[in-house]
């Protein structure tokens, strides 16, 4: 082989660093913009490198159809046929064979064989292409694969070559012990961009693209290349244009998809160059950003939308959300015009938006669901991931819910160290190509003789569901599939897929699972709501009320509209849900019923039961009860008829600590007494024989079990804490003589000058004595109490009951103030008395009347 096939790539420029760096260090980092011909070009001339001996080149792609286009790519520069010495293995379809030698995989297909052989002994160079995408599975196989090699790998070394077209090289030149970077400059034409009106992300997208795609095609000549978010706005624009771009244009402008879901054929159509004196509009997801080369193109409409699975740690599920692109992403699109000559790229943002976009694409392993990386490092043999080396650690929270819903689909328990460790159950799930949860279902499958129905609707969780308008319910999508009602004509090809798949899922379940020797009994009507809820238990979905609102296992609730067939159900599983524009509630896009009766067969490892002895606050009363739930849904109940007097009290007491001591029988007369006790024990706080009881909140509570808690037996609802005889129990704090002693020295009363007994309010600190100012004529000393360590704060009144004046010091008052009130006072009450001489004159509750009648 040599290299005048493809000498004119700009990459062919850097390969004697490579093979330089890959024969020293064993590995390097090769930054290429898209088009210099890496992916291609790379694995082609490294074949022949005396280090690789006969061992093979393994590259791996972050996407399927990628994976098909570059073998496909090599093999045709060598003059081959796909699986000579350049082949594929991508989920559900290989094209290899003895002779290959360059293997192009993706979708886990490497994780699987690290599994299996984790020095990759027949492999010799494994790369990393367009590593700047940082997928879930090339962050996982980067991570194995050094793990690996320095394991396994001692006389031989595994080399590495990461390739990218925008990735920080640095980075990952440091992950790799600082490997060799070897920058190509690529060649790139000019790139014209115009830039649109902003597009609001709320409003539909396909009018404004098919309007710039008519106005491309009639400013410009070549094929068109459009990227939307998804296949359905791919659907929706294909539409709009079908409709007017032969008028507009004046002449056959070929429309071609361009998504992972399309036929191997339909994918090589849109790839192709326009046959000749045509030209096409290819309308493509972003699989068409980086990894692909489409001929003829020397125009790009671009959205600046991208469809992404993003994993919420604060609901535990994964929602495909629509989102602006990066500026990368934005850069790496335009480029797609430039690769022949100079282009142009239609932009639907304004060039001020442009400034806002975000500089790169979050990693998919910060916003994945990381139940898949948490069952292929627990079989490695890895349960902390902190033990490889990554760009980006798994975060903790994502992670530890993996764990969780691992855990709940009975695929590791923790051992006597407390960490996990996979059951038998979770290695034969990890040998499995498909997302833990539905591996699982597929095996619950086999052991209920449903493994038909199993694979199929592992299948059609796998992929977008065009049937999905029909309503919530997926027996409606199985019963099409079943040939029990009609597939419509425009998802006879879904059809076909699903059931080709589904045949996949059955050979590796049948390779992986002996199913049980007598089958769990199951009634039909129930199979897909088993299956559906061992795959899904965090979303088993309990109905509220007759408002169509459910609650979730984990806590959440959502919403099924009221004309749903099955929003009279009271039990669901449910398999897709997810958030609604301007509600709170989300909604539940597929389920199935369920039956609860269930729970007590073959969905028992989902339920647990526990004792709950405690008080009920939304009942408000004491409950003893045992309860199964599945996670926090409630599915039976019944009443504890022997429960221990300790958990009661701790019940009971529990119930007054949270709600506080408001909750007993509190008079004002025995608020008092409290307030006595507690200035006694105040008095004599440095007093080491203090005899009297500590009555504050902190003291009573802090000492329930001692006054309190005797006197609980009747107390079953809130309304009994009020029937309680709470002045015998506090006054039973107090042993003999204490209650003679506290009359004595904290009286409910005391005797002023005019004879009046007078209530001494203990809520305050001091205790407030408030008298008529009259009746303390000829009073010099301020009263105490408490033996003489407090002085009561007297508040002299008027005759209205009026502070006049609040003092600790009666002398003082009296040779001072008390001229002043009088000259205010007097005039305002004349008819009682106000003596020149406060001190010789006689106290008095009465008027100056009734004092000369006396």
């Amino acid at each position: 082989m040599s290299t005048t096939d493809f000498s004119e790539l700009p990459v062919l420029e850097t390969l004697p660093e490579v093979r330089a760096a890959l024969a020293e260090h064993g590995q390097a980092v090769l930054q290429a913009p898209a088009g210099a011909g890496k992916t291609t070009a790379v694995p082609l001339a490294l074949l022949r490198e005396p280090w690789l001996e006969a061992r093979k080149i393994v590259m791996l792609e972050p996407r399927r159809m990628a994976a098909r286009a570059s073998a496909s790519r090599m093999a045709e520069m060598l003059g081959e046929e796909v699986g000579e010495t350049v082949g594929y293995s991508i989920r559900l379809e290989s094209r290899t064979s003895d002779k290959t030698r360059i293997e192009v995989i993706t979708e886990g297909i490497l994780t699987r064989r690290l599994q299996s052989d984790p020095g990759l002994e027949d492999v010799g160079l494994v790369i990393f292409d367009e590593f700047h995408e940082r997928s879930l599975d090339s962050d996982l196989c980067l991570a194995l694969c050094l793990q690996g090699r320095e394991l396994f790998r001692e006389s031989t070394a595994l080399r590495l070559l990461v390739m990218s077209a925008t990735l920080d090289g640095d980075a990952v030149a440091g992950l790799l012990n600082n490997a060799p970077v070897v920058t190509s400059a690529g060649r790139q034409f000019p790139v014209e961009a115009h830039f649109g009106p902003t597009h609001r992300l709320q409003d539909p997208i396909a009018p404004p693209v098919a309007a710039t795609v008519r106005r491309a095609l009639q400013e410009h000549s070549g094929s068109v290349l459009v990227f939307l978010p998804g296949q359905r706005e791919i659907n929706a624009t294909g539409r709009e244009l079908a409709k007017s771009l032969a008028a507009t244009v004046g002449e056959e402008v070929l429309l071609t998809p361009l998504h992972g879901n399309l036929s191997l054929e339909k994918q090589q159509r849109a790839i192709a160059p326009a046959p000749a004196g045509k030209r096409k509009v290819v309308l493509a997801t972003n699989v068409a950003e980086t990894s692909l080369t489409i001929e003829g193109i020397s125009v790009v409409v671009d959205s600046g939308l991208v469809r992404e699975a993003l994993f919420d740690p604060a609901t535990g599920m994964t929602r495909l959300t629509t989102r602006r692109i990066s500026r990368a992403s934005a850069e790496q699109r335009q480029g797609r015009a430039g690769r022949l000559g100079p282009g142009h790229c239609y932009r639907l943002w304004s060039e001020e938006q442009q400034g806002r976009l975000v500089a790169q694409s979050s990693p998919e392993i910060l916003q994945a669901d990381l139940a898949p990386l948490a069952l292929q490092l627990l079989a490695w043999g890895v349960n902390d991931p902190g033990e490889l080396a990554w760009l980006n650690e798994p975060p903790a929270v994502p992670w530890q819910q993996a764990l969780d819903i691992l855990e709940r689909c009975g695929v590791l328990f923790y051992n006597e160290a407390n960490t996990p460790q996979l059951t038998p159950h979770g290695v034969r799930l990890a040998q499995m190509p498909l997302h833990p949860r539905l591996a699982h279902m597929l095996l619950v499958g086999c052991d209920i003789h449903a493994t038909e129905t199993a694979c199929l609707l592992a299948a059609v969780l796998s992929e977008r569901n065009p049937l999905a308008n029909a309503g919530a319910d997926l027996a409606v999508t199985l019963a099409v599939l079943l040939g029990e009602q009609r597939c419509p004509a425009e998802a006879q090809g879904w059809f076909r897929r699903i059931w080709q798949q589904a045949r996949r899922f059955a050979r590796i379940a049948s390779d992986i699972h002996k199913p049980r020797r007598f089958a769990i009994s199951i009634d039909s009507a129930d199979v897909l709501g088993v299956l559906l809820a061992s795959a899904y238990p965090d979303r088993v979905a309990r109905r509220r009320d007759k408002s169509g609102v459910y609650q979730l296992g984990n806590g959440r609730s959502a919403i099924l509209p009221a004309e749903d067939s099955l929003a009279s159900q009271v039990w669901l599983a449910v398999a897709d849900l997810g958030s609604q524009a301007g509600h709170s509630t989300d909604r539940i896009y597929s389920a199935v019923e369920l039956n609860p009766d269930r729970f007590s067969d073959i969905l028992s490892p989902l339920v647990r039961t526990e004792e709950v002895v405690d008080w009920d606050n939304r009942l408000e009363r004491f409950v003893a009860q045992s309860r199964t739930l599945c996670g926090q849904l409630q599915v039976a109940v019944e009443p504890l008829t022997d429960v221990s007097e300790d958990a009661r009290s701790r019940a009971l007491l529990g119930v007054v600590r949270r709600r506080g001591l408001a909750i007993l029988p509190w008079t004002k007369a025995l608020q008092q007494w409290r307030e006595r006790v507690r200035l006694m024990h105040e008095a004599c706080r440095g007093d080491p024989q203090n005899p009297w009881p500590d009555l504050s909140d902190h003291g009573l509570l802090g000492s329930l079990e001692n006054w309190l808690l005797p006197y609980l037996g009747p107390v079953s609802r809130l309304e009994d804490f009020q029937q309680l005889d709470l002045k015998a129990m506090l006054q039973a704090l107090l042993p003999w003589p204490l209650p003679l002693e506290l009359e004595r020295l904290a009286p409910e009363r005391i005797t002023v000058p005019s004879g009046s007994s007078i209530a001494v309010d203990y809520s305050q600190r001091p205790p407030v004595l408030a008298v008529k100012l009259q009746e303390m004529f000829g009073c010099e000393e301020t009263p105490v109490i408490a033996g003489g360590r407090v002085a009561l704060q007297v508040h002299l009144l008027s005759p209205a009951q009026r502070p006049l004046q609040v003092t600790q010091d009666l002398a003082g008052f009296w040779r001072s103030s008390y001229q002043d009130v009088k000259k205010e006072m007097k005039g305002r009450y004349p008819k009682h008395p106000w003596p020149d001489d406060p001190l010789q004159a006689v106290p008095t509750r009465h008027t100056r009347k009734r004092l000369e009648q006396a």
